[in-house]
């Protein structure tokens, strides 16, 4: 009974917002509500939109947003942001941020099929292809972190030698032990591509203009890529970034490696050759992949679970994922 009342209230709400553009909705369909971030599946005249309640601060929305209408506009695969009733593309009612957008019929991706991650990679090499050139509102807060490689992998090393005395003190327990037992091998593949990155052309790369700066998703998934006809679109812009390419293919990289349990040369260089198609890295570009495939972002985002959120952790899950860092320094080594 309750989530029915909380139901008809979001539908109200939504109601209310819609009249903003004019449209009265035949259906309404909640598809997502996970704390303020809502989402509505708009059904009117045989139409179908997209209404987004936003979480994000308004100075953010309107970095994110812009993003996505410079993207459509420069002939991206992503959704149609449509303007309400003042050709505004925010709406703003209650103090929460709203976003209507066109509605993409289509499938989800399985990344673990060939196929369909060779469509996924073509995809996301396109949306970086016409993302270049944004120029973000004055009003905007401009999220970057274009130039700040060093200084996250730094913090990280800190962080994890930090936790290494952290965990001297607890060392009967087994989780922390095994962390005690397989950090210096982390914090030595750390060191190399941190020196690595140092002695690359990173600093070149990234001493350009923001505009002429790539836009990276950040969270570039199965569940992000949608495919319709012979397009796949890519949605859900919430946490764009300006960055190197390279940001968004290490994240899909590491995760395919994860999930095979082991590091393939080959599936790599065929991610980046599909890649190349629709926007070819430059040689230092590779080499900045490879130095950020190498740092060991996959254990820190593991053992962060038991030293940051207090989570329980498996001593073996631990095990699990040094090995696997420490077995991808080889197969790296002689990558391009």
């Amino acid at each position: 009974m309750k989530s029915e009342s909380s139901a008809m209230s979001l539908n109200t709400l939504a109601e209310n917002v819609l009249s903003h553009y004019d449209i009265m909705p035949d259906r309404l369909d909640i598809i997502q509500n996970k704390g303020l971030k809502t989402l509505w599946k708009v059904t009117c005249n045989h139409e179908r939109k997209c209404l987004k309640r936003l979480k994000h601060d308004k100075d953010k929305a309107l970095f994110t947003v812009n993003a996505q209408m410079h993207v459509f506009n420069t002939g991206g695969a992503v959704p149609q942001i449509h303007l309400n009733c003042e050709g505004k593309p925010i709406t703003e009612y209650m103090g929460q941020l709203f976003v209507l957008y066109e509605w993409i019929e289509g499938r989800d991706l399985n990344f673990g099929k060939p196929s369909d991650l060779r469509l996924a990679i073509e995809g996301l090499s396109k949306f970086h292809a016409k993302s270049k050139g944004y120029k973000a509102p004055e009003e905007a807060k401009i999220s970057s972190k274009f130039g700040r490689w060093p200084q996250q992998y730094e913090s990280m090393m800190n962080r994890m030698l930090k936790w290494k005395e952290e965990a001297k003190g607890k060392s009967q327990n087994r989780a922390y032990n095994s962390y005690l037992q397989n950090i210096d091998g982390i914090i030595e593949i750390g060191h190399m591509a941190v020196e690595a990155l140092h002695q690359s052309a990173y600093g070149t790369l990234t001493g350009i203009d923001l505009q002429k700066a790539t836009l990276c998703h950040q969270d570039y998934g199965e569940g992000n890529a949608i495919f319709t006809g012979d397009i796949l679109y890519v949605i859900d812009l919430d946490g764009v970034t300006y960055d190197l390419p390279s940001r968004d293919l290490r994240k899909i990289i590491g995760k395919r490696m994860e999930k095979r349990g082991q590091w393939q040369k080959e599936t790599i260089e065929k991610i980046v050759r599909w890649y190349d198609k629709n926007n070819a890295l430059s040689p230092e570009e590779k080499a900045v992949l490879k130095i950020d495939l190498l740092f060991p972002h996959w254990f820190f985002a593991t053992v962060k679970n038991l030293f940051k959120k207090n989570k329980r952790i498996k001593p073996s899950e631990i095990v699990r994922i040094s090995t696997l860092e420490q077995s991808k320094v080889t197969v790296l080594k002689d990558l391009f």
